[in-house]
């Protein structure tokens, strides 16, 4: 048996190990950000201007392996909306644990606009930078949400959460609970770089479109 002398360990030249996809999304991101600051920019002075309240919406979503994150919106909705949430939860238009509205009466006039053409979530552009998120992947849940789920759903919790993904292209809101966690699976055993362009270039038509953006 043999072993490698120190000496020779140390001789090896370190290689430093590049995820291709986190590539990707560092890459993609600084140049949709050096594209789309005009929009941030007006969106925020939009936000600022018609209702009380931050210009940005913080809130705690579960993302990889299930650690908690801030996950960062334009604000769409009134400041008391989470105060709120507890009494729309029976009101809810989606089948399952996720609550969705389709006439939200927290959401300002501005955030129906931003909520139609996803505008709401660029920020989320700069979670992508700090590594608590990724262009595309399953739709980071409240931690509440996280907890209600079945064992299969924890799974998702394997890769990054995304800005995008097959739930999104595929009806967002519309689709049911379960058919939200079929696609999320469906994408933990295909991720890569890929899989995320052919989604990105699937995001726009779905944005287009704005079925299920509510």
């Amino acid at each position: 048996m043999s072993f490698l002398s120190l000496d020779t360990v140390q001789s090896r030249p370190s290689r430093p190990i590049i995820d291709p996809k986190r590539l990707f999304d560092i890459v993609l991101t600084l140049l949709i950000l050096a594209v789309l600051w005009p929009i941030l920019l007006c969106v925020a002075l939009a936000v600022r201007l018609t209702s009380p309240g931050p210009i940005f919406f913080v809130q705690r979503r579960i993302g990889l392996g299930g650690a908690s994150f801030g996950m960062i919106k334009f604000r769409s909705m009134y400041r008391d909306a989470e105060a709120r949430r507890g009494a729309m939860l029976a009101l809810s238009d989606r089948e399952g644990i996720c609550l969705k509205l389709k006439n939200d009466p927290r959401v300002t006039p501005v955030g129906r606009v931003l909520r139609r053409w996803s505008l709401d979530e660029l920020p989320q552009l700069f979670n992508v930078l700090l590594g608590d998120m990724s262009l595309v992947g399953p739709r980071p849940a409240l931690p509440e949400e996280v907890a209600a789920y079945p064992d299969r759903a924890h799974a998702r919790h394997r890769v990054l959460p995304g800005i995008t993904g097959f739930w999104q292209v595929s009806g967002r809101a519309d689709l049911s609970f379960d058919q939200m966690i079929d696609l999320d699976l469906a994408y933990v055993r295909q991720v890569s770089v890929m899989t995320d362009l052919a989604v990105m270039l699937r995001t726009f038509r779905a944005v287009v479109k704005g079925q299920g953006a509510y």
